[in-house]
């Protein structure tokens, strides 16, 4: 791991996620319910989820903001016990803000996943910026560091992998589940 990179992660407290094309692979499908509406739902990746867990375990709090309403992204933000879950925001600058203000930690505390144009206004504000290999050439740039995987498909994983191997809390993880370093 890049030292910069390295250093950067060593400071994280929070983990602040874009939705589609992050946790999912950003593709949204439209299915009927009971009574024949069509509800939207998603995929998520089930190592990421346990990833976030892990996160919260070790007391790195973990969030979304999202431009999409997604009942699926409010279960899957229970699921993974999620301390902030907003939805239906493009504009992300003010929300970031309310988090910071309400967690009591700096923006250098803070790494932000995207893939998106909205994204970058975050990403250029937080102590890490990363995008997932399947994000917009734009983000990518802006990025500090760029995951292999893409979004739906481990980034988060590995995102989660970096922070708490930055924190030397990864061998915890490892040890905990009986598995050598």
């Amino acid at each position: 791991m890049n030292r910069d990179i390295q250093q950067r992660a060593a400071k994280i407290k929070m983990l602040l996620m874009d939705v589609d094309g992050v946790l999912t692979n950003g593709k949204l499908y439209n299915v009927p319910d009971a009574e024949g509406h069509m509800v939207e739902t998603k995929g998520f990746d089930s190592q990421d989820g346990i990833g976030l867990q892990w996160l919260n375990w070790k007391g790195i709090k973990t969030g979304v903001i999202s431009g999409r309403v997604s009942p699926a992204t409010a279960e899957r933000a229970r699921q993974c016990k999620m301390a902030y879950v907003y939805q239906g925001h493009i504009e992300k600058v003010p929300i970031l803000e309310e988090i910071l203000a309400d967690a009591k930690i700096d923006v250098s505390e803070v790494a932000y996943v995207g893939d998106d144009l909205t994204d970058v206004v975050i990403m250029r504000r937080v102590g890490l910026a990363i995008a997932p290999a399947n994000a917009r050439p734009e983000v990518k740039k802006v990025a500090h560091h760029v995951t292999a995987a893409p979004g739906g498909e481990g980034a988060i994983r590995e995102v989660v992998e970096l922070l708490l191997a930055a924190q030397g809390l990864w061998g915890e993880i490892l040890r905990h589940y009986e598995v050598g370093e």
